[in-house]
């Protein structure tokens, strides 16, 4: 190596390493993000729902027959 060069870094995959932990807390940190909104919107279409006065506000899920 010359003068003029910098030294790599020793610890580059401990870095890597640490790039990936927080790229996957990201990616957590998102989806919790998006599911809570999510929630949010519904328990919001329900009390909108029930502010006017309205009785069957309650979201009924059938499931499907079985041919």
């Amino acid at each position: 190596m010359t003068k003029g060069e910098p030294e790599p870094p020793e610890d580059q995959g401990n870095r890597n390493l640490e790039n990936a932990v927080m790229l996957g807390f990201f990616a957590v940190l998102v989806a919790a993000g998006v599911w809570l909104l999510g929630s949010m919107a519904d328990i919001r279409k329900v009390q909108d729902c029930a502010a006017q006065g309205r009785r069957n506000c309650a979201t009924i899920e059938v499931p499907e027959r079985a041919r």
